[in-house]
């Protein structure tokens, strides 16, 4: 059996997490091994990689903060991701490459072909079957979390760099709609799943 990568994307408070325990549901239902990822912290490794990245406070150089993300990416392919799909399991990752783009290239003014050519080099070029981008006005994000209690330093950004962030999105989106398919996360959790579903039914399929 083939194995199949799916990642999902987005702003922060997408919705990402409700939709990947929705999927990893009705795909196991299915028969399919699912292996339910995220970057960062996949593996041990990133456990530690994501607290520098994500929730230590005061500032983190824009270009150490690549490299970290690269790194985590790197490990995580090469001892998680590519082991699954080798067995033929369906990876269904919370964050990839794309986001190293959005974040890390638009969000802190980075050259994104750069940031998105070391994530290359470091996963040695693999990209998912399927992106979905559960794209939301950053407005409604920063409302929904608002209560999170734990600070996350990319979270905490403002408005004008979530708005960065969602205009690189959608011009990935845009320029690969071939991998991409974008969802209105404002939508309600079951409409967003059913799209995902309509999206990854044929590809469980494919040879």
């Amino acid at each position: 059996m083939t194995g199949l990568f799916v990642t999902l994307e987005g702003g922060d408070a997408a919705g990402k997490t409700t939709q990947a325990e929705r999927l990893e549901a009705w795909l196991t239902a299915r028969g399919r091994t699912v292996v339910r990822t995220r970057e960062p912290g996949g593996t041990d490794l990133g456990l530690a990689i994501r607290d520098l990245v994500l929730h230590r406070e005061g500032p983190v150089a824009p270009r150490a903060e690549a490299l970290l993300y690269a790194a985590d990416r790197a490990h995580h392919v090469a001892t998680v991701v590519e082991p699954a799909l080798a067995r033929g399991d369906v990876v269904l990752q919370d964050r990839y490459l794309d986001s190293s783009v959005a974040y890390q290239g638009a969000g802190r003014v980075l050259d994104a072909g750069e940031v998105r050519r070391l994530s290359m080099w470091a996963v040695g070029g693999l990209l998912p079957r399927l992106t979905v981008l559960l794209d939301l006005d950053p407005r409604v994000g920063r409302d929904r979390r608002a209560d999170r209690a734990r600070f996350d330093r990319l979270e905490a950004e403002d408005d004008a760099f979530h708005e960065r962030v969602r205009d690189a999105y959608l011009r990935m989106a845009a320029a690969e709609p071939d991998r991409f398919l974008v969802v209105d996360a404002a939508q309600g959790p079951d409409v967003v799943q059913d799209r995902i579903r309509s999206a990854i039914e044929p590809l469980l399929a494919a040879p």
